[in-house]
């Protein structure tokens, strides 16, 4: 990490791209993606079966053996998503683009609807694979993984994350 901005985790031509909406606090202050304890990402990942055992936030980098990768839209840490502004999506809007274009992934797994709607300017936003693609990569919005967001369960989670794994597998 630098200063106070959570490094990507990227390279080129991966399968997924996970796309946070911005960092938390804890991630950013330990510079580590979904370090907080009660953030599901990494358990929901690896029952998913995109890893074969549950990553630790602190060997996060390891996530591309995997053919995976992490970002997030807007790159100042907050306590709570819903203390960015609309501005500060539309602000982050290109170069965000430009940086999946660049790095080229198969799907961009946008973390909730709120990231996705403001790039894309879609009140109504669907789960899973949108019919439009951002930066060349197939879009695929799934529920964010936040201990803070209780709508849905650890077995939801999972099933739709299991939907993208089985995807980029190729699997119908």
């Amino acid at each position: 990490m630098t200063g106070n901005r959570l490094e990507d985790i990227l390279a080129e031509h991966l399968a997924v791209v996970f796309c946070g909406i911005n960092p938390g606090m804890m991630a950013a202050a330990q510079g580590h993606h979904f370090a907080g304890r009660s953030n599901r990402f990494w358990r929901t990942l690896h029952l998913a079966g995109f890893t074969p055992q549950e990553v630790r936030p602190e060997d996060d980098r390891t996530i591309v053996q995997y053919h995976c990768g992490l970002t997030a839209v807007v790159e100042r840490p907050t306590a709570r998503a819903d203390q960015l502004s609309v501005d500060e999506f539309i602000a982050a809007a290109a170069q965000f683009e430009q940086k999946i274009a660049h790095y080229a992934p198969r799907f961009v797994a946008f973390l909730g609807k709120a990231a996705y709607g403001a790039l894309s300017g879609q009140r109504n936003v669907a789960w899973g694979l949108q019919p439009q693609t951002f930066g060349n990569a197939s879009v695929w919005v799934l529920p964010n993984p936040s201990g803070r967001n209780r709508a849905f369960t650890l077995e939801q989670l999972v099933d739709a994350y299991r939907q993208l794994y089985l995807a980029q597998l190729g699997v119908k």
